[in-house]
């Protein structure tokens, strides 16, 4: 394997191999506390023009499924591990995670210090990052490049992962209840499937779509999906959501946790090094109960943002304490900021899909 080196933009240099696509790759560099999943992680389009740190040592033991992908295909800009598996042990893997790589051109490097990458983001920040095999280059010159690369704040990423035009999901309920509309900000696609599972057909709308072309279709509810980069420019996506509000059922996910806050009026910010892994406690501040939730998000929801009167807090992440959902005290809203589909308590946030279906019931009956 040909030697890599990953480079902060502050000019800290990790040595490693490179074990994907030895093209040069620039992101901003996170990491995840996942013991598996690293699969779902590649695919999640909510990791674009992000290099992803896994904190866990062995990665790529069960190698590729296309089936588990959340996407057409990997979504990360590049991916640091401490050791990448060559021969998977799995009898449905259909290729290693090197190959999968390779195959996808996203460049992958293993053997450096992981801890070592992970506590300098974590007192630190997350920052941006090249992965490269390039020796020719002075680190100087590809710091410089680095620092050229813009920043995730004010960054709309959602516009390069949508959809190009709307589409039904593949997949069918095996009796249909409800028919969901979802925005398409990076979907991923346990989310669609976890609609089906609780009886949903489901129309996936390009993250443009205006707010009249959804509802002119009569939906039970609509779905706002995770996505990358920084909620506050998608100005486009909130409009969309003020339009909808008091019409049809909303329930927001990840970044569509974020939208939805932003159009009640409320503020996001950066947080210092994000929420990633499968392993975040929060509290559902309705009930005491904790869920052992999985999370993607860069961004967070500034509780003090938000009337009081308008809105009910409803999860905690136990961690730090951020706000991880809330319901509108009136309107057929719901958001959480994690991800109830990837489930790994692994059933600790399904009720979530029970409740989105309860606001429809209540609603429906509400106007009839």
């Amino acid at each position: 394997m040909p030697t890599a080196r990953l480079i902060l933009e502050d000019g800290t240099i990790y040595d490693g191999e490179s074990f994907g696509s030895t093209a040069n790759a620039i992101g901003e560099v996170v990491f995840n506390t996942s013991l598996t999943g690293y699969q779902e992680i590649a695919t999640d389009p909510s990791y674009r023009f992000q290099i992803v740190t896994m904190t866990y040592p062995h990665i790529g033991n069960y190698g590729i499924e296309r089936e588990v992908a959340q996407s057409e295909a990997p979504q990360v800009a590049g991916f640091v591990v401490r050791d990448a598996i060559a021969t998977p042990s799995n009898a449905h893997s259909q290729m290693s995670l090197a190959a999968y790589f390779e195959q996808n051109r996203i460049a992958a490097i293993q053997g450096i210090d992981t801890r070592a990458l992970t506590r300098k983001i974590r007192n630190e920040g997350a920052m941006r990052g090249m992965i490269t095999t390039d020796a020719a280059r002075s680190a100087d010159d590809i710091v410089a490049e680095v620092r050229r690369a813009p920043s995730m704040s004010g960054l709309d990423l959602v516009q390069r992962v949508t959809a190009l035009r709307a589409y039904p999901f593949d997949e069918h309920p095996e009796q249909v209840k409800r028919r969901i509309a979802v925005y398409d900000f990076g979907c991923k696609r346990d989310i669609l499937r976890q609609l089906t599972q609780v009886g949903c057909e489901v129309t996936v709308y390009p993250a443009t779509t205006h707010a009249d072309e959804i509802l002119a279709t009569r939906p039970d509810g609509v779905l706002l999906s995770n996505g990358p980069g920084d909620p506050e420019p998608v100005t486009y996506a909130q409009e969309n959501i003020r339009a909808m509000i008091g019409k049809v059922p909303i329930f927001g996910i990840c970044l569509g946790h974020q939208l939805l806050g932003l159009a009640l009026g409320g503020k996001t910010y950066k947080l210092k090094f994000g929420h990633r892994g499968g392993n975040h406690p929060v509290k559902d501040l309705r009930n005491g109960r904790v869920e052992i939730t999985a999370q993607n998000h860069g961004f967070s929801v500034d509780p003090d943002s938000l009337n009081e009167n308008d809105v009910e807090f409803t999860h905690i992440n136990l961690n730090d304490q951020t706000l991880e959902g809330f319901r509108h005290r009136r309107e057929p809203i719901l958001a959480v900021q994690y991800h109830p589909e990837a489930a790994p308590g692994p059933h600790d946030s399904f009720y979530l899909f029970g409740e989105f279906m309860g606001m429809i019931e209540s609603f429906a009956v509400g106007r009839s």
